[in-house]
């Protein structure tokens, strides 16, 4: 029988070889927790995102980046990305990209000057996310 548990070092090849056939190639999604349904959507949605989107970096937060989730856990998500729209346009932008969606999401849209001004300005929630959250993926250069 073969094996069907996907490794994080499968999931970083597969990502890869997706990416080749691609117009600009993806970097590896770092894979989440056991959840079945988050760990098998997540990665898509958030390469989904990646794709249409360009966003800087995704970072989870909350329960499933600590460690703790529980059945009753919804997914938190600050997608951080360059735009000129209000935050709610940027939001829906991401928002409709995750549908649809198999579990209850928490999702946070800023753009990287947004951040900054959150950090410089002690913010302890963006603090909490950018120093403990689990970035998924980060844009290079």
């Amino acid at each position: 029988m073969p094996h069907s548990k996907v490794t994080p070092k499968r999931q970083k090849l597969a990502v890869r070889r997706q990416s080749r056939n691609s117009k600009r190639a993806i970097p590896a999604i770092t894979p989440i927790g056991s959840d079945a349904p988050v760990s098998k959507t997540l990665p898509k949605a958030v390469r989904r995102i990646v794709r249409e989107l360009r966003p800087q970096k995704i970072i989870l937060f909350g329960s499933y980046a600590y460690g703790n989730p529980t059945p009753d856990s919804d997914v938190d998500l600050l997608v951080i990305m360059e735009s000129d729209a209000p935050r709610t346009e940027r939001f829906l932008a991401v928002a409709r990209l995750l549908r649809p969606r198999v579990f209850p999401l928490d999702l946070l849209v800023h753009t990287p000057k947004e951040i900054h001004h959150s950090l410089t300005h002690r913010d302890f929630f963006i603090q909490e996310i950018t120093s403990r959250g689990k970035v998924l993926y980060e844009r290079s250069g």
